[in-house]
């Protein structure tokens, strides 16, 4: 049965997971801004593969839009493979690894610990390599992940992101929302319970595209990566912006469009390429609590109203599902995607 896998299990451990890991890693996550804050950093690199990447993605948007920091990415294979590496300059180095193992994420913050920067890891295992090279260390304390899809270390490290940027902004309304997280999380995992059903109309989607911009774009890259390694899906992620500029010729009719769109800054421009799109036939598949938005929607899957920085950390969630429900209706296994191992180590 479905709900006896790892996946279901991880997933819907995901409200009680985000309370522990918001309760218990407070302290460090302060003492990092302090570090940041007392070294004057204006500046992040982050080293980061898979979906670690796209927490990344997120951390663009966050910390840049709420701090005030540029944040780039790093390119392992510089210091792994070339042995060229960049300069940092004054930029805190944080590596994001679920499992903290591969040698290429290592390696740069090894490298930015010679150079004489800060160095911080946020991972799921606090005992690892990257967490020993680190200054200061974020624990997601999600608890063993069984299965090879991230679920709930993906969630805590947007959890992570999201509580270094308000401890840096030292906001209390921002500290408050995010106290609420768990329970949005909860409400959405509720709002969504019939996905199963939903899903049967999907079963023999061969592509499609994920559109998300701004604080979502990183939301679709996640559903984008879930959706290749749960259901073998050719899927393709973009900006809304990005897809204007020649995928638009994709569209045809019956393609579809799966649209991460909550309520805020970005909406009225979603809503826009909504409508470009349907014009060409594209079938909607939307992601969103706004009502002009959903009624867009062939299949609206509903979310929580929540503040738009935080609301990739509740998007995923209704993607998650969605991944995981087609690929058990199309009979795979749901933990053990084909050629997949837990941990990937790149070098």
């Amino acid at each position: 049965m479905l709900t006896q896998s790892h996946l279901y299990q991880e997933i819907h451990s995901q409200p009680n997971v985000l309370s522990q890991m918001l309760a218990q890693e407070a302290k460090a996550v302060q003492q990092l801004a302090k570090a940041m804050q007392a070294q004057d950093i204006n500046h992040i690199v982050i080293a980061a593969r898979g979906t670690s990447d796209n927490a990344a993605r997120y951390a663009q948007y966050l910390l840049g839009a709420v701090n005030g920091l540029l944040v780039t990415l790093a390119t392992p294979s510089l210091f792994s493979i070339y042995q060229q590496p960049p300069r940092f300059g004054k930029a805190l180095v944080l590596g994001i690894s679920q499992s903290g193992q591969s040698p290429d994420i290592v390696a740069v913050l090894t490298e930015a610990k010679r150079q004489g920067n800060l160095t911080a890891a946020i991972t799921n295992v606090p005992d690892s390599n990257l967490a020993k090279a680190a200054d200061y260390v974020i624990d997601l304390r999600a608890g063993v992940e069984r299965s090879v899809a991230a679920t709930k270390t993906y969630t805590t490290e947007l959890a992570a992101i999201a509580m270094l940027s308000v401890a840096l902004a030292k906001n209390q309304a921002m500290h408050d929302s995010l106290q609420q997280l768990p329970q949005l999380v909860a409400t959405t995992l509720e709002q969504n319970a019939h996905m199963g059903d939903l899903v049967q109309r999907y079963r023999y989607m061969q592509h499609c595209v994920v559109i998300g911009r701004g604080f979502n774009y990183a939301t679709a890259f996640e559903l984008a990566l879930k959706l290749k390694e749960l259901t073998y899906t050719i899927v393709e992620p973009y900006s809304s912006a990005d897809f204007l500029h020649g995928p638009l010729a994709l569209i045809e009719p019956g393609f579809p469009v799966i649209a991460i769109t909550p309520a805020g800054a970005v909406l009225p421009e979603m809503q826009n390429f909504l409508r470009t799109v349907k014009e060409r036939g594209a079938e909607v598949i939307a992601v969103s609590n706004d009502a002009d938005t959903l009624a867009l929607a062939r299949l609206p899957l509903t979310i929580p109203v929540v503040p738009e920085w935080m609301s990739p950390l509740v998007t995923i969630i209704p993607g998650q599902l969605f991944a995981m429900n087609l690929a058990h209706a199309r009979d795979f296994d749901v933990d053990k995607p084909r050629g997949l191992r837990k941990v990937t180590e790149t070098r």
